[in-house]
């Protein structure tokens, strides 16, 4: 059967260009007529639920911690619920989790009236010193994920605005950008103005050993352990019940047999609507969720790198498209791509080092409920003491009552 483009395009070009733009055309429509139907993923969107109580907890506790001296005015706090996204009130928050921060009375100005203030406990600041020690051992990963990312972006350089609103998602320390690029001036050169996007991290110099993605890597150690040589491709695999159309499927298959495409290869001969531009973009946004500790991202925050990692503006249609390799999840109204291959059922089954910080917060908060639940087991006993010792005293006045009736 003949294409649709064969009566406008013979099948044989003298003009290159126009060879080209035939096939980007062709590869256009393919794309555009193959529909991918978004489906609900329960388990991931369950991962997603999760994390939903100790992220609001982190995110109040960041408020604390970013404040001068690490104290803030009660009312300040109640006042920034709304963006902190707290249902309840902030001394109400306090009391549920005991133990994270305490309350105590003090002057907003020297002859101002006493006013609640908060500020971090002494439990909170020992895990903030194991935090410390966390990064200091995982270090060296740090760096490497930090090359990683300028290893991959166009011309080895990225936004360090823009590395900092994503410090969280890969895992960086607070203070990356001091610490890091001066302690490692052989790996990293930060130059440009400070703030509004004028200040750059540049990669100094190239390692060959770093410059290998996850699905390389796991090629190399297949190829190993068989003695057979491995090609490197992704793992595609749907969830039970999970099922595309046969044109799509086909077109994936095709897809599929495309040579993999390095993320830290040079692609600047690519054309940015080839197939294999594709296939490159996908091993990015691969990457990049394998280098996440959570492996997911807001779509948003990815969103942010395209000039840098040469996504297209449509880049978000690749999470549905290749939806044996990612999924995305629109929980909490914010659309998130996860890597399905980094999940068993809600759980991470591929952890990264630096989620023994998560796991100790965790474990903190842990502590402060069976507190909170022992402080309220101790409250319903004693009320029950006083029941019992007021009821004698009750029948006493009820008998009195009685003989001053009759």
């Amino acid at each position: 059967m003949q294409s649709k483009f064969t009566t406008f395009f013979p099948s044989r070009f003298s003009n290159p260009k126009t060879s080209t733009l035939y096939c980007l055309l062709q590869f256009a429509a393919n794309i555009s007529s193959l529909k991918v139907i978004w489906r609900k993923d329960q388990a991931l969107d369950q991962a997603i639920e999760n994390d939903k109580k100790w992220r609001l907890c982190a995110r109040v506790i960041r408020e604390v911690l970013n404040e001068p001296g690490r104290v803030i005015p009660l009312r300040y706090l109640e006042n920034r619920r709304e963006r902190l996204r707290l249902s309840v009130q902030a001394q109400t928050f306090i009391a549920q989790n005991p133990g994270l921060l305490d309350i105590y009375m003090d002057r907003i100005k020297p002859k101002s009236d006493l006013v609640p203030f908060i500020r971090v406990s002494d439990r909170l600041n020992q895990f903030l010193e194991e935090e410390k020690l966390i990064f200091s051992k995982n270090e060296p990963l740090i760096v490497e994920k930090l090359c990683k990312l300028l290893m991959m972006a166009k011309d080895r350089v990225v936004s360090a605005d823009k590395l900092v609103e994503v410090k969280r998602e890969f895992g960086f320390p607070n203070d990356f950008l001091v610490t890091l690029v001066s302690k490692y001036p052989q790996y990293f050169r930060l130059y440009g103005e400070p703030g509004e996007g004028k200040s750059y991290l540049e990669l100094v110099s190239w390692n060959e050993d770093v410059a290998k993605s996850v699905i390389e890597k796991r090629a190399e150690e297949e190829s190993r352990l068989t003695g057979i040589k491995i090609r490197p491709e992704f793992q595609w695999k749907l969830p039970r019940g999970f099922l595309i159309k046969k044109e799509m499927r086909e077109w994936v298959e095709d897809w599929k047999e495309l040579p993999y495409i390095s993320p830290y290869a040079d692609v600047s001969h690519l054309d940015s609507a080839s197939r294999e531009m594709e296939k490159r973009m996908v091993g990015v946004l691969h990457e990049l969720l394998s280098l996440s500790i959570y492996r997911r991202v807001p779509v948003p925050t990815l969103g942010k790198f395209c000039e840098e990692y040469r996504f297209s503006n449509a880049f978000s249609s690749v999470f549905t498209r290749h939806s044996g390799i990612f999924y995305m999840s629109l929980k909490g109204g914010i659309q998130t791509a996860m890597l399905r291959e980094a999940y068993k059922g809600d759980e991470i089954v591929d952890r990264d080092p630096l989620l023994e910080i998560k796991d100790k917060f965790v474990e903190l908060l842990d502590e402060a409920y069976e507190q909170r639940s022992e402080e309220l087991r101790l409250r319903r006993e004693m009320a029950k003491k006083d029941i019992k010792l007021m009821a004698p005293r009750n029948k006493g006045f009820d008998c009195i009552e009685l003989y001053s009736e009759s």
